[in-house]
């Protein structure tokens, strides 16, 4: 792959598997968004799905920023598998499964994104479509 920092349409593989980074889930961070978002939530049972995604959103958004990616047109398949306790490491990973390219500027990457435990389980995964530049 080309610089990370400018990844292109191009650099991207059909396969290829980047690795978003790594983030806690806070106890207290738990706790506020409960009660700014979940209220009646039971800290008990993990994070709340919301919050989840919310982290995979984080990962994803900070990996993404240098990248030559214009838009993201979808996420969907939103699979929530477990809610992860406080103090769990998650780790996001994002495989590209297909490329289109649209004209000859630009064109659609389709990835799968999955938020792994510390043991490697799923905790949530989604699949997103996104235009990226061409060179």
């Amino acid at each position: 792959m080309a610089d990370p920092l400018h990844v292109h349409f191009e650099d991207l593989e059909t396969g290829q598997v980047l690795q978003l980074g790594a983030c806690a889930v806070d106890e207290t961070a738990i706790q506020l968004f409960i009660d700014h978002f979940a209220p009646g939530w039971d800290p008990a049972y993990g994070a709340p799905d919301a919050l989840v995604y919310a982290l995979w959103s984080r990962l994803a958004t900070d990996k993404a920023a240098g990248w030559a990616q214009t838009k993201l047109l979808a996420v969907d398949g939103l699979r929530f598998m477990r809610n992860p306790p406080a103090g769990e490491l998650l780790r996001g990973r994002m495989t590209v499964m297909g490329k289109d390219p649209v004209g000859d500027e630009k064109g659609i990457v389709i990835a799968q994104h999955d938020l792994l435990d510390e043991g490697g389980r799923l905790v949530f995964s989604c699949l997103t479509r996104g235009v990226f530049v061409r060179r």
